[in-house]
């Protein structure tokens, strides 16, 4: 293979066209300018792999916007890095980055252009953002939707709202759905320690006061799960539906082993135990977004902040007390979750009378990160909504 079709070659893989057709303008007007792009760019330096092609698109959309001028191209690129699995998420925030080096001028142009690809590729916006004071904190919570029943989701531990994202679209055709960031996390990083359960389901009946909801249709994963159902006890008046995905109704001698570890061991030494809990192998080897922002979550997340929601989680205490009879509950299993497993999660379900147990295929821990389109439909099915 010869430079020139080894270019041809890497330039289609990134960007998932003929170079004859991308650059058909360039071919006609200079053939020599085209082999320099292609035998000389994507040829040679762009087709080594000491990087990957995301992380090549990510350089290149990173310095085209910072050099402005070159909108066409940028938007080519922007095309090959979401080609190449770079999130809407990440493009947005990688033009908030430009704007620290190369100022706003350059960052706000960027900015159009990249809307305008995930426009032209059906990519939704994101939700809006609201800052929210709770009784001792302050707290970001995210919305999707303006009409329909309330629902609000309430994350794992290690992360932050952004967990639910690539769901809350699909929740939101004729519902109002909120995500927050519970106390220890995201935006409510820092919060005053030590807290309980009954702590953090004060504070997201504080989320729903903020926005005027009475009662709302109540999600929580995992350790939200635990908060979800720690509400429905406290204040069962408020809960409108319950959904308890990959979660538990007891507490296991493991969660102050991780609060032991965060704190002597420091949060790197976290990533490969929890990743590995909350992830398929698969998953994993691939590195898809959502293992990406988990695992950046679980490398900057407070040491302190850990040991203390590992610790409120252990003081869970809800097991036998919650009815299906009360309001519609919806048990949410993974197949493959070997941290909340479907053994413990059906055991959930004998305890709540009434409750729906589901199992999902194939889906393991983190289901919203992994799995969100099963996860998505099994939640559209249950939760009611107007339209």
């Amino acid at each position: 293979m010869n430079r020139g079709e080894r270019g041809a070659r890497e330039y289609e893989g990134v960007m998932g066209q003929k170079p004859e057709e991308a650059l058909g303008d360039v071919l006609r007007a200079s053939p020599q300018m085209f082999e320099a792009v292609i035998d000389g760019a994507f040829g040679g330096a762009l087709a080594r792999p000491e990087l990957s092609r995301r992380n090549r698109e990510i350089a290149t959309v990173a310095m085209i916007a910072a050099m402005g001028g070159a909108g066409g191209r940028l938007a080519g690129h922007v095309r090959g890095a979401l080609r190449q699995g770079v999130e809407a998420s990440e493009l947005l925030a990688l033009c908030e980055h430009v704007s620290v080096y190369a100022g706003f001028p350059r960052a706000l142009d960027a900015l159009a252009v990249v809307n305008d690809v995930l426009e032209e590729h059906g990519i939704a916006n994101p939700p809006q953002l609201h800052r929210v004071r709770l009784a001792d904190h302050e707290t970001v919570v995210a919305q999707k939707g303006d009409r329909g029943p309330a629902v609000i989701l309430s994350h794992s531990l290690g992360v932050d709202w952004r967990m639910w994202e690539p769901i809350m679209e699909r929740l939101s055709d004729g519902r109002r759905v909120f995500a927050y960031d519970f106390r220890g996390h995201g935006a409510a990083a820092g919060a005053p320690r030590p807290f309980t359960m009954d702590g953090l389901a004060a504070d997201m009946l504080g989320v729903l006061d903020a926005f005027d909801v009475e009662r709302a249709h109540v999600v929580g994963l995992s350790m939200g799960g635990g908060i979800a159902q720690t509400a429905a006890v406290r204040a069962p008046g408020r809960v409108a539906s319950l959904a308890l995905l990959a979660t538990t109704d007891h507490a296991f001698e493991a969660f102050e082993v991780r609060a032991r570890s965060g704190e002597e061991d420091g949060m790197e030494a976290q990533i490969v135990p929890t990743l590995t809990r909350w992830f398929t192998p698969a998953a994993l080897a691939t590195n898809p977004w959502g293992v990406r922002y988990a695992r950046e979550h679980i490398r900057r997340f407070d040491s302190a902040d850990w040991a203390a929601a590992w610790r409120a989680f252990k003081g869970l205490d809800v097991q036998g007390r919650i009815t299906g009879r009360d309001f519609p509950t919806l048990v949410l299993a993974g197949e493959l979750d070997a941290s909340t497993t479907p053994q413990i999660m059906s055991g959930i379900a004998e305890h709540v009378p009434g409750s729906t147990y589901r199992e999902l295929p194939g889906t393991p821990h983190m289901q919203t990160l992994e799995r969100p389109d099963l996860v998505a439909a099994a939640l559209d099915e249950f939760l009611p909504a107007d339209r």
